[in-house]
């Protein structure tokens, strides 16, 4: 095997993906990925945008409801991803009778709420 290439496994509780490096993979569906990507790239140009405003000395109040604005954008991806975490990983971890799986999200959502 090439030292480039990564050996992938399947975790034997919620069989998703682990590089041999312990790195976890989601598996979520396309659909999932295509909006979470579209969501990103409209963040990624907000915060581009906010850039510039700071560049062009642009009022500062203009400036904090930008932020606030990609703030909010942020937010709602993560409670996308929240979701879809719920509804997949951690429920087949629940159901392979990983109960560890509910301190992790635990942890999680509270540094969400922070």
């Amino acid at each position: 095997m090439k030292s480039e290439e990564k050996q992938i496994h399947k975790c034997s509780v919620c069989e998703s993906e682990v590089t041999e490096q312990g790195e976890r993979k989601s598996h979520h569906d396309d659909k999932t990925i295509k909006e979470l990507v579209t969501r990103m790239n409209r963040i990624e140009g907000q915060i581009r945008g906010i850039k510039g405003m700071i560049e062009r000395h642009v009022y500062c109040d203009d400036i904090l409801n930008q932020i606030s604005s990609a703030q909010s954008a942020l937010d709602g991806a993560s409670r996308l991803l929240l979701e879809k975490h719920m509804k997949t990983c951690v429920k087949e971890r629940l159901q392979g009778d990983d109960d560890q799986v509910v301190d992790e999200v635990l942890k999680t959502i509270f540094r969400m709420i922070r």
